[in-house]
Formats: structure tokens, sequence, C-alpha cells
């Protein structure tokens, strides 16, 4: 009974010490912990000072000066102003007609490629990858010239067009050009964005194994039915976190629609945005009430896509 009351002793003061330990914050950990909450500090704060100026009059901000106290109080008379005078539905519209149709077709070929070269061994599968790949090292800005050039010399079709309020949706041109269209705009995200999602999509796919599509194949299942019924939905997280995150960047694009789109009524909401600066007056209260308004879709994406979001970013962290 002594020994077993003298090892019953010990392993609670092992406990009692490891416990303590646990408590114990040494000086790496605490200067890890003060730089997290420095970072999120610098990361947040943008975001609630754009909050706070939004919901501050600019007359009071006029007054008192940015950094004061709200004299006047706060409302919510900027987000109804930003409404009404910069048309948010209707260039809600006008950047989800662009963004939309790019992001499908986007993954729509990003998985094809992916699919041909992680599935199956043919000669050139690597090298068609990397070149997939390589187009994500070309910076856009760096052939602007020659593309505005060529979006003004490409001639495309005027098949038909659809009305629907002010909103024209031409098929394909109205002008029967690449240049301040609608498609122009899809197109050249399209092109920018299939090699980083080919990439990611590519190295998904090699964790499915190649048995599958062998078994289907001798089933005499075809190639795109093997893609569509089985690749496809075995790539779901993958594809989710991939349109959560092509969505966030077309949608946040503001330079190919200023460069690329010359009426206005065309551009999406981030261009629009510029339609808030008057010639010799800038309301900031009123525009950081419109850039709040902008991001709404995004966030409500990545909420409606948060699981399958997080599932694709984490697979194969973890072993098991």
């Amino acid at each position: 009974m002594s020994a077993t009351t003298a090892v019953a002793h010990k392993t609670s003061a092992q406990k009692s010490e490891s416990v303590a330990s646990a408590r114990r914050v040494g000086p790496g950990r605490f200067v890890l912990h003060g730089f997290l909450i420095a970072m999120t500090a610098l990361w947040i704060f943008p975001l609630l000072w754009a909050v706070y100026s939004s919901l501050r009059p600019i007359s009071d901000t006029i007054q008192h000066g940015y950094v004061s106290l709200p004299m006047g109080g706060l409302s919510l008379e900027n987000y109804r102003t930003v409404w009404a005078q910069a048309d948010m539905p209707y260039y809600y519209a006008n950047t989800l007609i662009i963004v939309v149709p790019a992001v499908i077709f986007i993954l729509l070929l990003a998985s094809m490629v992916a699919f041909a070269c992680t599935q199956f061994s043919w000669r050139f599968n690597l090298v068609v990858l990397m070149i997939f790949t390589a187009g994500n090292l070309l910076p856009p800005q760096v052939i602007i010239v020659p593309l505005y050039h060529l979006y003004l010399s490409t001639p495309v079709p005027n098949l038909a067009q659809v009305t629907i309020g002010r909103l024209v949706l031409p098929f394909f041109s109205d002008n029967n050009l690449l240049y301040d269209q609608y498609i122009g705009i899809a197109l050249i995200h399209i092109v920018f964005q299939t090699g980083f999602a080919t990439f990611v999509l590519s190295n998904y796919m090699k964790m499915i194994s190649k048995e599958i599509t062998e078994s289907a194949i001798m089933d005499g299942a075809h190639v795109l039915r093997i893609w569509w019924n089985i690749v496809m939905p075995l790539c779901r997280p993958a594809l989710a976190a991939m349109a959560t995150l092509l969505f966030t960047f077309i949608y946040n694009d503001f330079f190919w629609a200023l460069i690329l789109i010359s009426h206005g009524d065309k551009r999406p909401i981030t261009s629009a945005l510029n339609n808030l600066q008057g010639e010799f007056f800038v309301n900031n209260n009123l525009i950081a009430a419109g850039a709040l308004l902008a991001a709404v879709p995004p966030v409500l994406v990545y909420i409606f896509l948060q699981k399958q979001f997080i599932a694709g970013l984490t697979l194969g962290s973890t072993k098991g």
C-alpha cells in the first residue's frame, strides 16, 4: 500500500508540475502572441475606420476633422445616399454579368486541363501543365499596350441583345469589337486566371487514384463522362475554394475595367465607385459607405461556401 501511495503521490506531483509549466508563458510565446495581436489590430483598424466614416455625416467630419468624435451622431444616411446616387443595384448586376460566367468558364477549363494532366500519362502532359502554371508569372500590365490594340481590332459578331430595364446584354458585342464589352472583360479574366486555377486543381487531382479513371474506362465510360460524373464530384471542396477565390479576384478588379471599357454604364461596381468623386470635392464618407456596400457580395459568397472553402484549403494538411 505504501508503494502504491508513493507512486500515486509521484504521479500527482508530475501532473501538477506539467500543469504549472503549461501555465507559464515563456518570452518567445509572449512575443508571438503580442505580434499576432498587433497584426490583427493593424488589419482590422482600416475596416473599423471605414465603418466609422461611413456612419458619420460629412458636415461633422469637415467641421471637427477626421480624427475626432462624432458630435452630430452616427446614421445610415450615407448608405441611403450612395445606394441611390451610385445606382448600386445596376452596378451589382453589371459586375455579376462579368464575374459569374468568368468563374464558371475558368473552373471548367482548368478542371479539364488538370484532369488530362494528372489522370492520364501522355508525352506532353507535364509541358502543358508547366505552360499553364508559367502564365501566372507574367504581369498583366506588361502586355497592356498590345492587348489594348488587339481589343480595338478584334471583330466580334453582334448576334442579338436582351434589354432588362437599363441593362442591355449584347450577344456578343454591340459595336462589333471586343473593346468596351462585357465579354472582353470576362475573357481577359479567363485567360489570366485559368493558369492559377489549373495549378491548384491539378495538385488536388493528383490525390485521386488513377485506378478510378482506369476502372471507369474499362467499364466503357467516355472520358468526358469520367471527368464530369466521377472526378468533378470528388473535387467539390477544391472547386468551392477556387470559386471563392476567383469570385473575389475578379469582383475586386479595377485595372482591366478601367482600361478596356470606355462607357461607364458597362463598368463593374469597383470602377463605378469613381462616379462618387466630384471635380472639386470628394466625400470620403460617402465613398466609404459605397466601398462597404460593394464588399457585401464576396462576403456572402464566402459565407455560403465557407465549409467547402476551408475543406479545400486544409485537405492534405493532416494524415489519416
